[in-house]
């Protein structure tokens, strides 16, 4: 088999076969195919795309690449939730403990961020104590002990995708539907879990700004999923603005409390319960959504969400304490209005701006040494539909020392204020199983 052989073949439309993924895919891995060719290779999937068997073949093959989580000596059916990614996306935080109360098991591998905030394990992080350094023996006891543990991800999970993502991004390839598919997927997969809920976003914080786009992922992914044996389902969900009111680490954390106190923003608190209900579908805990859906909100309205968040704190070494006592998580030394500059209506938000604002204050990493500041970041006070006077807060910034002139300027300019009243954004766009 020659490299130069399946370059053209797949240059000239044509589907690979198992064999031909795997050769590619180990060639890469060991060195024995070099860069130029596999640039080459991904630049005809970008043409050409590939079949529904060609990437289920090639997210595979990636699993293999390197290690793989076993998580079978976990009772019941594992369940994982993927975001695509976003502004203020907090779900994580709160699915985790929601979903556990109502007994569906969540052994989560979380990975630090970079960009507009830290990685759910930032997040977590903020609560002092919180370590996700432990082994993988008391990852998977705490799992059968509390229902839900997050660990940090291995060096060594699908190492070839992180190569072949490497190279994606300097050659013009990222955007290929079926190369990201398969990128996420195989991360998900060599993860363990039974089933996988994906929180795929649209919008202009998102990674997929179309909703055509977004929704042609989305089933993707579900398709990779099913083929190899995980019963998966997707949400297509708004990022037209950021989720939620708070954007940055120690600020989430106390969003998350508030949510599982049942006092969270409207559609936070609307996905977690949609995405929380698919969870608890494929993991066999409610017959329906609907069902889902009620387990969940007892949940909360009984206090049991909660109680099993400072569980899954304390489990992990973490300070509980902090859920009744959110004040005592990081806090910036100063907080300072940005202010509307005209009266009117909230017409849009450019989500993934105000990203940058958080990170410009410290909230996330411009490069991988990069060092977060746990305390800083932006709430939100006026979101699409809202109407604001003149001199009024739009955003809160909680800032420390660098980034606010910078920022409230990214926050003004991302602001779009109308004389006339706008719906405000749809939340759910599809769903796909």
């Amino acid at each position: 088999m020659r490299m130069v052989d399946l370059i053209e073949k797949k240059r000239n439309g044509l589907a690979h076969t198992k064999e031909e993924i795997d050769f590619i895919i180990n060639g890469y891995s060991t060195g024995t195919i070099p860069d130029y060719q596999v640039s080459a290779w991904a630049m005809a999937i970008y043409f050409q795309g590939m079949t529904q068997d060609e990437r289920a073949n090639l997210t595979e093959a990636m699993v293999h690449s390197g290690d793989t989580i076993d998580l079978s000596a976990i009772e019941g059916i594992k369940v994982d939730k993927h975001s695509t990614g976003g502004v203020g996306d907090t779900t994580t935080l709160i699915l985790a403990p929601l979903v556990a109360a109502i007994g569906v098991p969540v052994a989560k591998m979380s990975g630090r961020g970079l960009g507009h905030t830290g990685g759910t394990i930032d997040k977590l992080e903020a609560i002092p104590g919180f370590s996700v350094e432990i082994t993988n023996d008391t990852f998977i006891d705490l799992v059968n002990r509390n229902k839900a543990a997050v660990i940090g991800q291995t060096q060594n999970l699908t190492p070839a995708d992180k190569k072949l993502y490497g190279l994606r991004d300097v050659t013009a390839t990222v955007n290929s539907i079926p190369l990201i598919a398969s990128s996420i997927m195989s991360k998900k997969l060599a993860a363990g879990a039974d089933a996988i809920v994906l929180d795929v976003k649209t919008g202009a914080g998102a990674f997929m700004k179309e909703l055509d786009d977004s929704k042609e992922l989305a089933r993707a992914m579900v398709d990779i999923g099913n083929n190899l044996g995980r019963r998966t389902s997707a949400i297509i969900s708004d990022m037209s603005q950021p989720l939620g009111r708070m954007i940055g680490n120690a600020l989430e954390v106390k969003e998350a409390i508030d949510t599982l106190n049942g006092r969270g923003p409207e559609d936070l608190t609307e996905l977690c319960l949609q995405l929380g209900s698919h969870m608890a579908v494929l993991a066999e805990k409610a017959a329906t959504l609907d069902e889902g859906r009620k387990l969940l909100e007892e949940a909360i309205q009984s206090g049991k969400a909660l109680e099993q968040f400072k569980v899954f704190i304390e489990a992990q070494n973490g300070d509980a304490s902090v859920v009744d006592h959110p004040e005592t998580l990081p806090t910036a030394s100063n907080k300072i209005d940005v202010k509307a500059t005209k009266s009117g209506y909230v017409a849009s938000i450019v989500a993934d701006q105000i990203g940058t604002a958080a990170m410009l204050l410290g909230a996330g990493r411009q490069t991988t040494d990069s060092v977060i500041d746990l305390a800083v970041g932006i709430e939100l006070t006026k979101k699409i539909g809202d109407y604001v006077e003149a001199g009024e807060p739009i955003a809160i910034l909680h800032a420390n020392e660098a980034g606010v002139e910078e920022a409230t300027k990214k926050i003004l300019d991302s602001y779009e204020i109308t004389d006339e009243k706008v719906k405000e954004p749809t939340l759910i766009y599809d769903i796909i199983q």
